[in-house]
């Protein structure tokens, strides 16, 4: 059965980058959409209005397109302004030349799963999950053990070959990023096979206000970073306080 036609908000622009193993030598454009899977949750959210926020057109995807649409439709009532498309996951990166992957850690196997035939060579997927044991209703304090090290390996294992994985935004907080009128000062830890790519994530994620990415490394880092999102989860609960990371005595250009 064909997909249902997605329910926008906002008219994308007509042309795309095209797809192949040799398009990540051209980044995208800020006037590209970015596909963002799970932006029902609180960080996918946060993520979509913040870009939109910079004029980056959103397509939201979810695991059905009449979830996608309310959740761009709550988008777009939060930034007037702002393009926002809402699509089943599959449709949403079809859309995109960049993907965010903010789903919680139980789905991102079944997704990875379903999005093999719509994931394409040179397509960056950016993968923002952790594996909190409260995904098998443990404590958000704790962490899952990943066969693969960690949840973004485990994304690039199952990707598709040519997709660029980069892992990323494990330790922005949530609430501040729904929050356009809260301000952000934080560092984004950004982990990566390639630099260009991390490059890249980073040109994007730095469009936010107050977000600077740091380059920690290669993706086996991802097991540190992912596992950071456990400690402030800890620290904010016990301080009332929603922190961040910030990594001191770096100069001012960081990807030049």
């Amino acid at each position: 059965m064909p997909d249902a036609p997605p329910v926008t908000s906002a008219v994308f622009p007509s042309s795309l980058i095209p797809r192949s193993l040799y398009s990540a030598a051209v980044p995208s454009s800020p006037t590209d959409p970015v596909a963002i899977l799970g932006a029902s949750g609180s960080l996918g959210f946060g993520l979509a209005i913040q870009l939109a926020h910079t004029g980056v057109p959103i397509a939201i995807g979810s695991r059905d397109s009449e979830r996608g649409a309310e959740t761009a439709a709550r988008a777009a009532a939060a930034v007037p302004d702002g393009s926002f498309a809402g699509y089943d996951n599959a449709g949403a990166v079809r859309e995109a030349h960049t993907v965010i992957l903010s789903v919680p850690f139980r789905n991102q196997s079944e997704t990875l799963s379903n999005l093999r035939e719509a994931l394409s060579p040179g397509q960056l997927l950016i993968d923002a999950t952790v594996p909190l044991a409260a995904a098998v209703s443990g404590k958000a304090t704790r962490m899952l053990g990943v066969w693969q090290g960690s949840a973004a390996e485990q994304a690039a294992e199952m990707a598709p070959e040519g997709v660029r994985v980069v892992s990323a935004l494990h330790t922005v907080s949530a609430a501040k990023l729904s929050d356009l009128n809260r301000a952000l000062d934080e560092d984004v830890l950004v982990c990566g096979d390639a630099r260009a790519d991390k490059r890249e994530a980073a040109l994007l994620i730095e469009r936010i206000d107050g977000l600077r990415c740091v380059d920690c490394g290669r993706l086996e880092t991802a097991r540190i970073a992912e596992s950071l999102t456990a400690l402030l989860i800890s620290v904010n609960a016990r301080y009332k306080v929603h922190s961040g990371i910030r990594i001191t005595s770096l100069h001012d250009s960081l990807w030049e």
